[in-house]
């Protein structure tokens, strides 16, 4: 029997939408025996994820503590300095937030905060997308970098004591560089002699953190892996699978957010479900943070129930040395904070 040709799809739509549970949706449509097995028989076009938007509550490891109201709007990415401050990107501002969700210190910038990191000496580096602005501890700026290359959208930065490592989304690599923003090295750049593939990134949701053991870790998030790096771009480890299952990475890209541990367990945000989860350095599944049915708000959104798209529906994570994890929500405009329940 011949199948019927499915509907076009822009990018715009793909991405409001949330990209891989449209591509999943309409690979169910065009599938009789899908089609057949899906629980709504009134609508047999109809994607029904239903089944995975409870989680089993033996995997709940975390507790919410409490949750905040971001201070300003369009808040999309978050960050944890080494002074314990948490800094939100939100709109063109760059906002400094005690633990308490108080909000503090503002940079207000030229263009929308896409990422940021906070060096050990309090210097603030902010991506506004396409190139890196440097601001001392005061808020005062002190250096605009130029783009590594066309088509930068630097969608991550990480900051250890002389290094910073800028994840380019459209690049498809994170740049090593100096203090002073001179490009030393790349990571991630498809390379089969030295077995790396290369990143896969339907969507600008690239980021870099550091590892208790001394690496980098990526998330090739088309690939549905965690990738450990070298400094020196050295390909060392990789983990993840693709899967609707709560120990899987759903749709089309996945995850688009990490944090670390201090003990080396890594966290990982995911789109179009909604989920935070931790796990071992391994690859591992250790707990659930929160599920879908902790975000109804940006659930509905990532079905495309309300107006948005995964740049700004798409949840971020940090995580401090106590081991608390912040959950930022960009559709409910707000951070929870989060806590294992073995330690409460």
């Amino acid at each position: 029997m011949k199948h019927p040709k499915l509907p076009a799809l822009s990018r715009r739509a793909f991405l409001r939408t949330g990209g891989g549970l449209a591509v999943a949706g309409w690979a169910l449509a065009g599938n009789p025996t899908a089609r057949a097995a899906a629980p709504d028989r009134k609508n047999p076009w109809a994607y029904d994820v239903s089944a995975y938007e409870t989680t089993d509550p033996a995997l709940l490891a975390y507790t919410e503590l409490r949750r905040f109201k971001v201070p300003r709007a369009e808040a999309r990415r978050l960050t944890r300095g080494p002074d314990g401050r948490l800094w939100l990107c939100a709109g063109h501002y760059l906002v400094a937030l005690d633990a308490e969700g108080r909000p503090g210190q503002e940079i207000a910038l030229s263009a929308p905060a896409r990422c940021a990191a906070v060096a050990p000496d309090g210097t603030l580096y902010v991506s506004l997308r396409t190139h890196v602005e440097v601001f001392d501890a005061s808020g005062n700026r002190r250096a605009v970098w130029e783009a590594p290359q066309p088509r930068a959208w630097l969608s991550g930065l990480l900051v250890t004591d002389d290094t910073i490592y800028a994840a380019d989304s459209g690049n498809r690599v994170v740049w090593r560089c100096d203090r002073s923003g001179r490009v030393i090295s790349r990571l991630g750049e498809k390379d089969p002699a030295r077995g790396i593939p290369g990143l896969v990134l339907p969507s600008p949701h690239l980021v870099v953190v550091a590892h208790p053991d001394g690496r980098l870790r990526l998330n090739n998030a088309g690939r549905h892996l965690v990738e450990g790096y070298t400094p020196d771009g050295e390909r060392v480890s990789a983990w993840g699978k693709p899967g609707m299952g709560i120990a899987s990475f759903c749709g089309c890209c996945n995850p688009i957010a990490l944090a670390v541990l201090s003990d080396g367990r890594i966290v990982t945000a995911e789109k179009g479900l909604p989920r935070v989860k931790v796990y071992q350095p391994d690859g591992r599944l250790d707990g659930v943070v929160a599920g879908v049915e902790h975000f109804p708000e940006n659930a509905r959104a990532s079905r495309g129930d309300t107006a948005g798209n995964t740049l700004n529906i798409s949840l971020d994570v940090a995580a401090d040395p106590e081991g608390h994890i912040y959950i930022l929500d960009p559709v409910a405009a707000e951070v929870r904070v989060m806590w294992p329940k073995a330690r409460t």
